[in-house]
Order: C-alpha cells, then sequence, then structure tokens
C-alpha cells in the first residue's frame, strides 16, 4: 500500500461524512418541501395569525430549553434587541402570517413553487444593503431577469387580458401573499448578515431570541384580532407542532451540519430541490393539480436562481494569471 493511499478506515470515515450530508441533505429537502403541506392542514382551522403563533411558539420553547440546558445566556444588549426584534418581523412573524392567508386560497404545491423566488430577492436586497454585493456581474442580472420572467409564468399573467374569474382573482391573491413573504425573507436575510452577524452570540441563542421576538406581536395582537379556533383536529395540532419543532429546531441543525460538512455552494441547493418536494407532496397527500404553466414557471425560477448565486453561468470562469 502506498504512503499516499488513505486507509481503509479513513476511506470508510470519508465515505460515511458523505453519506451523513447527504442524508442530512435530503431530509432538509424533505422537511421544506412538506412545510407547505402542514401549513394548508392548519389552515383549515387555525387563522393566519394563529398558525403563526403556534408555529413560533413550537420552535422556539425546544430551542429555548436547549440554550437553558447548556448553559447559555439570551443576549441583552438593546441594540442587538433591536435589530433581532426587525429581523424576527421580517423572517418569521409577517411570511408566517402571509403564508397562512395564501394557504386559504392557494394549493400547497403552489406555494411551493412561488417560494422558490426568495433567492431573487435574497441578490436584490444584498445588492441594496451589502456593500459587497453592490456590482452585480452579467450573470446575476442575467439571473434576477429569468427568475423574475418564471414568477410571470407562474402567475400566468397573460390570463388577465381577458375578464378574470373569482377564482383566478383569488389565486393571484394568494401567490401575492407569498411572493411579499419571500420577499420579507430576501430582505431578512442580508439584514441580519448586515446588523447582526458580528454578535459574539452563537447561532442557538440569537435564533431563540429570535423566535421570541417574533411571538411578541402575535401574542398581543391574536387574543383582540381572532376569535377562538373550532374544529381543531389532531391533524391540524399536528401540522402546527412539524412545523415549529422540524421546520424551525430540526431544520436549522440540519442545514448548519450541511454547511459545514458540504460548504455553502452545496448547502444552497436545497432551495432547489424543496418546491419538487412540495410539487409531489401537493400532488400526491393532498390530491393537488397543476397547471401547465406552474411547474414550468417554477423550472424557470430555479433556472434564474442558480445563474444569480453562480451555480450555473454563461461563460466560463477565467483561469487564475501566473506572474
Amino acid at each position: 500500500m502506498s504512503v499516499l493511499s488513505p486507509s481503509p478506515a479513513a476511506s470508510a470515515g470519508v465515505r460515511r461524512a458523505s453519506c451523513d450530508w447527504r442524508l442530512k441533505f435530503a431530509l432538509l429537502a424533505l422537511i421544506w418541501g412538506m412545510s407547505f403541506v402542514f401549513i394548508k392542514v392548519a389552515a383549515q382551522s387555525l387563522e393566519p395569525m394563529q398558525l403563526s403563533l403556534g408555529r413560533i411558539a413550537a420552535g422556539a420553547l425546544p430551542l429555548l430549553a436547549v440554550v437553558l440546558l447548556r448553559g447559555g445566556r439570551l443576549p441583552a444588549s438593546p441594540r442587538l434587541l433591536a435589530h433581532m426584534f426587525v429581523a424576527a418581523l421580517l423572517l418569521n412573524t409577517v411570511p408566517f402570517t402571509l403564508f397562512g392567508y395564501a394557504a386559504q386560497l392557494i394549493p400547497s404545491a403552489v406555494m411551493g413553487i412561488v417560494n422558490a423566488a426568495t433567492p431573487l430577492f435574497g441578490v436584490v436586497f444584498s445588492m441594496m444593503l451589502l456593500a459587497d454585493e453592490r456590482r452585480p456581474d452579467r450573470d446575476r442580472v442575467l439571473g434576477l431577469a429569468v427568475g423574475f420572467v418564471g414568477v410571470l409564468v407562474v402567475f400566468g399573467v397573460w390570463n388577465s387580458l381577458g375578464e378574470v374569474s373569482v377564482s383566478d382573482r383569488d389565486a393571484m391573491v394568494g401567490m401575492g401573499f407569498v411572493v411579499a413573504a419571500t420577499a420579507c425573507y430576501g430582505i431578512g436575510t442580508p439584514y441580519l448578515r448586515r446588523f447582526v452577524a458580528g454578535s459574539s452570540h452563537g447561532a442557538l441563542e440569537l435564533s431563540a431570541l429570535q423566535l421570541l421576538l417574533a411571538a411578541v406581536p402575535l401574542v398581543v395582537l391574536v387574543p383582540v384580532a381572532t376569535d377562538a379556533p373550532t374544529g381543531v383536529t389532531w391533524q391540524v395540532v399536528a401540522s402546527v407542532l412539524v412545523l415549529g419543532v422540524l421546520g424551525t429546531g430540526v431544520a436549522y441543525v440540519l442545514q448548519y451540519a450541511v454547511l459545514r460538512e458540504a460548504g455553502a455552494t452545496v448547502a444552497t441547493t436545497v432551495t432547489y430541490v424543496a418546491p419538487v418536494v412540495s410539487i409531489a407532496a401537493g400532488i400526491v397527500l393532498m390530491g393537488e393539480t397543476l397547471v401547465w404553466n406552474q411547474p414550468l414557471g417554477a423550472l424557470v425560477i430555479i433556472v434564474g436562481a442558480a445563474l444569480c448565486q453562480g451555480l450555473l453561468r454563461t461563460r466560463p470562469v477565467a483561469p487564475p494569471s501566473r506572474g
């Protein structure tokens, strides 16, 4: 055996690590893709703000328990609390509520398709908020154009040229709610990077704090702005718990693990797998049907997002020059 060849134990370790991140990647895509089905089920009995509060609480309590058991402490700086509150509104309170409204109007699969536009908004607002992102290259500009054309294809904008039925109008409004939610995600991520990334606190403490702050406005609004829910089944309760515990706590751990073991480029590609899961789950589990332009638009959005994130290029990268 050559001294340069890895030992059988080392090779097995590499294969095991490779398998591990792929399994975590698949679980993360499954959790995020399935989340739209759970939103749809929970929205049958809960009003949007109630659904939002339930999933935030279900995600915050386990994270807070882990922080306390590990002897951690939540941040207390007024400046950091203010920035975290803004981030909580953008990344949790508002988009979760908007998804609740969308679930009353459109199928879960369509929510997953439109949500694929999140990376596009991330690029737009990163260029606006982050100094090192303000000079987009040609692929980013092309990707944004392609991606937003895909959004228009999903919407079926040509249908608005004629008489629009009530169902078509509701579908447009529902997809508009999802677009607004993805725009919130697109603003919230670079906002966190600009104002919170330099904090000395760990990601677990910041995540727990973010969810606690996200619940504050809903705790105030839900009792006065909504009626007590009726007809709450075990499926609704289970959906809210899964959205909170898996969609927030477990998904956070999986995303961090994939990022650490496989790198940022691989971690971002989960965005492109999740819509496929949401489409399959909506059709198989909910009996939903799609119009031809919706999966086509999803494909166009994914191509645009891949261009924006450098996963596809219109020209090869020039090799580094040698001095």
